[in-house]
């Protein structure tokens, strides 16, 4: 108690030169936050677009299609498998859909494509692909009066193919059983633009899909959007045992190479947050240890009436340590609100950004614990570590020196 009233009575000494200290390492904290939060939002942002664009927050497949996606790698009982995922009240929703790559051609014009087959009104509750349709309506899995299935399709695929809404589609692949696919559709919908990721995509009924490829009633994958976005890891865990011949993988397997490098951009910024506390704290070793300079005699009398080295390096070590807790008091009250704020209502971006696909119009931040905690306790350590050479250095001051010095 007697060592914090000291430390209290020695900031105060010299008011101008702490609370220019309190303001740089308040300063730092708050930019620290905001950069944190705004990082955490970002990433935020996009893991929330894989999931519900395409991803989910769990995949199940056969085997090894991962990595290795071949036609007659097929769930072959989706039905009994959606029954299990209908009772798990841990699952929101999930979809059945088939790949397959397939040649699209209008009357005068042909391009590559790739056919996805999907459960239409699963669909609809577990992406966004219906909120994806430019033009024209979300189709339905029935025939029409002279016999053909709708398709939803890039506006890639319209652009190359010079067709639009209700023209004719011919998709030609190869089926599950060896055989040639072929077939014709009536265009319906168009999904997003010339630039987004779907571009060249043909979006089928799952009904279609699996005759034109001859796959019965098999699929490729079942997409699954969870409760809780924390949870993908564990319910995946839990569903591997129960279908142990199946391949069950959370998002941040499905999508490896996004995961790894948010992680890697993660521990970046820790790193450069670091760096810049750490130029700020030099700073503060210098009004530190000019502090212990001017205090000398101070330090030579304590010497002189017994106090042990240990307790005047201890109490150089309690004045930064307590300055920078009141400078992070101040950074809490000025960053909680503004956070809760950028986290909320965020603000528009004067023109979107296109990240890897990804468009951001709208950028807001994250509000947790790691947002505040990881500068705070940055700081914390940089302020005990910048007090050792500090006291260390006052711990050394003999009385004769002291007495010398003035």
């Amino acid at each position: 108690m007697l060592l914090l009233k000291l430390a209290f009575r020695n900031i105060f000494r010299q008011r101008r030169r702490s609370l220019l200290t309190a303001l740089s390492l308040g300063g730092g904290y708050i930019l620290c936050v905001f950069s944190f939060s705004l990082s955490e939002g970002s990433y935020n942002s996009a893991i929330s677009f894989f999931i519900l664009d395409h991803t989910g927050h769990i995949q199940i497949h056969q085997d090894d299609y991962l990595l290795r996606p071949k036609i007659h790698k097929t769930i072959d009982d989706p039905q009994g498998l959606s029954e299990l995922l209908d009772a798990n009240d841990e699952i929101i929703s999930h979809t059945l859909r088939v790949f397959a790559p397939a040649i699209a051609y209008s009357d005068t014009d042909n391009a590559p494509a790739r056919v996805i087959g999907v459960a239409l009104e699963r669909e609809r509750s577990t992406s966004t692909l219906a909120v994806k349709i430019s033009a024209g309506v979300y189709i339905d899995d029935t025939l029409d009066a002279e016999g053909y299935y709708s398709a939803m399709i890039g506006a890639g695929i319209a652009n190359n193919l010079n067709i639009g809404l209700d023209d004719e589609l011919i998709l030609i692949s190869q089926g599950a059983d060896g055989s040639i696919a072929n077939d014709i559709y009536i265009v319906r919908a168009i999904v997003g633009d010339r630039t987004s990721p779907d571009r060249a995509t043909v979006f089928l009924p799952l009904i279609a899909a699996q005759e034109f490829l001859s796959m019965y009633d098999s699929v490729h994958q079942i997409s699954i959007l969870l409760q809780d976005d924390g949870a993908a890891r564990s319910v995946a865990t839990s569903l591997q045992e129960q279908l142990p011949e199946l391949s069950v993988a959370p998002w941040q397997v499905v999508e490896s190479t996004f995961y790894q490098s948010m992680q890697t951009d993660k521990q970046g910024n820790v790193f450069f947050m670091g760096f810049i506390i750490f130029i700020v704290f030099i700073g503060v070793l210098n009004t530190v240890l000019m502090s212990v300079l001017e205090r000398t005699r101070e330090f030579g009398v304590l010497k002189a009436i017994g106090s042990r080295p240990f307790k005047i390096a201890l109490m150089i070590t309690c004045e930064t340590s307590l300055l920078a807790s009141l400078s992070l008091i101040a950074g809490l009250l000025v960053s909680v609100p503004f956070t809760a704020w950028f986290s909320a209502v965020g603000f528009e971006l004067a023109e979107p950004m296109d990240i890897g696909g990804i468009v951001m119009s709208h950028l807001t931040g994250e509000m947790s614990l790691y947002v505040f905690a990881t500068p705070l306790l940055l700081i914390i350590f940089f302020a005990i570590t910048i007090s050792i050479p500090a006291g260390i250095r006052a711990a050394r001051i003999s009385p004769t020196e002291a007495m010398r010095s003035h």
